[in-house]
């Protein structure tokens, strides 16, 4: 029986993720046409990380750990990186690529739900999460947790697929989103939970645009803005927790 593709129980979608954890970074490349790698140095770009004084930094769903490599190479090192993600098949391919690049005693991988972080409270420098907010299955609370997380005068950032809207780009772009990418993805990892199928579904019902930047603001969070990245395929949130009243 194919699931329900909007399905966002927490045990399914952890399951769905440990079951394509083996092609998991060579299909993000192969369908993005690489250009997915691009957007996380954007995002490190974008938000650059503050010096270590100013606390860790937290990547949250972070998958097979790529955003946390991209900090951890964007600071030399010098800034405690921390991954967290609730699936642990993917924390194990994260754990092997930083050791692989030199990074394994740096950036600490830990399991994590992201609507319950085993963190203090104004603990961070920096949350990101990147492609992972619409999978967690309460937003708001995903939210929530990672402005609770951060410190005061520190920055959430949220990097996640969008929907283009251009006349011509736009009905191009859902066409090979809904058609081309699924059947691709499906055939080649075989996912039990269609998670190639989920991944479209999951995205034109998530929120976008000034749609979650309002809610980012709901959250607390100041002087949000956004980036569309690629003609709008995806774009990066910003927002910065405010500082603590006197």
């Amino acid at each position: 029986m194919t699931p329900t593709l909007l399905d966002k129980r927490e045990d399914r979608i952890r399951r769905m993720f440990a079951q394509i954890a083996p092609w998991y970074d060579f299909l993000n490349h192969l369908l993005s046409l690489n250009i997915d790698k691009v957007w996380r140095r954007w995002t490190v770009a974008l938000v650059p990380p503050r010096p270590a004084t100013e606390g860790p930094i937290l990547d949250l769903c972070t998958g097979t750990g790529d955003l946390a490599l991209g900090y951890d190479r964007a600071t030399g090192g010098s800034v405690p990186v921390v991954g967290a993600d609730f699936c642990h098949e993917m924390l194990v391919r994260a754990a092997k690529k930083a050791a692989k690049r030199g990074a394994g005693d740096r950036i600490t991988f830990i399991g994590a739900d992201a609507q319950a972080l085993p963190f203090a409270t104004d603990s961070f420098q920096l949350v990101t999460v990147a492609f992972g907010l619409r999978n967690v299955t309460d937003t708001d609370l995903g939210l929530a947790e990672m402005v609770r997380v951060v410190r005061p005068g520190g920055r959430v950032a949220v990097l996640e697929f969008s929907r283009p809207r251009g006349r011509v780009f736009g009905p191009l772009y859902r066409w090979y989103f809904r058609a081309v990418l699924p059947r691709v993805g499906q055939v080649l990892s075989r996912s039990p939970e269609s998670a190639y199928r989920y991944l479209p579904a999951s995205v034109m019902s998530f929120p976008d645009g000034d749609e979650l930047a309002d809610k980012m603001r709901a959250h607390g969070l100041a002087d949000v803005r956004y980036y569309p990245f690629t003609f709008g395929i995806a774009t990066l949130y910003v927002g910065v927790k405010p500082p603590a009243a006197p």
